[in-house]
């Protein structure tokens, strides 16, 4: 056997000698006999998560394994370590396993800018909640929205809040070539004292009865009133609610994480922070298009290949005379221009 070289002669360089290399096993653990539970909050590295077999709501942290942000509230995980959810308890979460839906959101604003990240997981439903007023409605977060749920697989629904300041009409016409359920509802007293919301009880059961057996995402702008509404579904949740800033026109963010209550009649409603923007990068074109299904169907007779875009030759989408339509077009082509398109398009 050969002396291995160790750059030099002098006999009183001391070499340490090298460490014998064992190869990682290929065998990892099986969790498929593991406890299952379903996560319905996280807060600071702490994951709140509900057993699937006896209901009892037990605190966990992450396996070393799983990579930052593996983890988001409506996953189903394997649960491993102390499931007794008694109190200073820990949990361990050993593996997520495979989503049914993903409700992803590309980050537009500050360090996190360009990043994806899974918002819900195993949700059925996506409730776009809009306010009639304070805040004023905008179109273009709902066509994200839409867009975003088409793409997830979700079936979305339109929610539109504080009917009693202002008339729903306007934007139940403009979505009405969109197959989505569009339900409003009402403010009918605040107590002076308390400033607790009650909601409009014949609307109220109507939301109720859509939400029942679902797994339903509560997503909007803050000040749309999305605590309003888990308050008066579930009035155990407590939920803080917030005011509109006159000058902004900007609701102020009362919840900070998302986070999941079980309805009575059965169901889940997920309740997320207020966003102000919704990122798209993560959508290509053919996806964003079929958050349009009322413009889907006009583009079948574009030429093979149609980008779609302003000013694209034969593109069927310039040809209708219908102004409800080609405001639609024009909603469609503002968030086509606003996802990047790759270095070699």
């Amino acid at each position: 056997m050969s002396r291995r070289d160790i750059g030099t002669d002098d006999h009183r360089v001391k070499v340490r000698p090298g460490k014998r290399s064992r190869p990682r096993t290929k065998v990892r653990p099986d969790y498929s006999q593991a406890r299952r539970g379903r996560v319905f909050r996280i807060d600071r590295g702490r994951y709140h998560v509900s057993m699937l077999d006896d209901g009892v709501d037990v605190v966990a942290v992450k396996a070393r394994e799983l990579p930052r942000g593996s983890v988001a509230v409506g996953d189903i995980c394997a649960m491993v370590g102390d499931l007794s959810g008694r109190k200073d308890s820990l949990a361990r979460i050993a593996q997520v396993d495979e989503r049914v839906t993903a409700l992803r959101r590309t980050a537009e604003e500050g360090e996190a800018a360009g990043n994806e990240r899974v918002i819900v997981a195993n949700a059925d439903q996506l409730v776009i909640v809009t306010a009639l007023a304070q805040p004023e409605p905008r179109t273009g977060m709902i066509d994200r929205c839409l867009v975003a749920a088409f793409e997830a697989g979700m079936k979305p629904i339109l929610l539109l809040t504080k009917a009693d300041l202002a008339d729903p009409s306007a934007i139940i016409e403009h979505y009405s070539g969109v197959d989505l359920d569009i339900v409003v509802s009402s403010l009918v007293h605040i107590d002076p004292l308390t400033r607790v919301e009650t909601l409009d009880q014949d609307q109220l059961q109507t939301i109720r009865a859509l939400l029942t057996d679902h797994v339903s995402v509560l997503i909007g702008h803050s000040g749309v009133g999305k605590s309003t509404l888990i308050n008066a579904l579930v009035p155990r949740a407590a939920r803080e609610t917030g005011h509109v800033n006159a000058v902004t026109g900007r609701g102020r963010h009362t919840s900070t994480s998302a986070m999941a209550f079980h309805l009575d009649d059965g169901g889940t409603v997920i309740d997320t922070p207020g966003v102000r923007t919704f990122g798209l990068a993560h959508v290509d074109a053919d996806a964003l298009l079929r958050g349009f299904p009322d413009l889907q169907e006009i583009a079948l007779d574009c030429p093979r290949g149609c980008g779609h875009k302003e000013g694209a030759l034969d593109c069927a989408l310039d040809f209708s005379a219908d102004e409800h339509v080609k405001l639609r077009v024009q909603s469609f082509r503002r968030l086509l221009d606003s996802i990047p398109q790759p270095q070699w398009a």
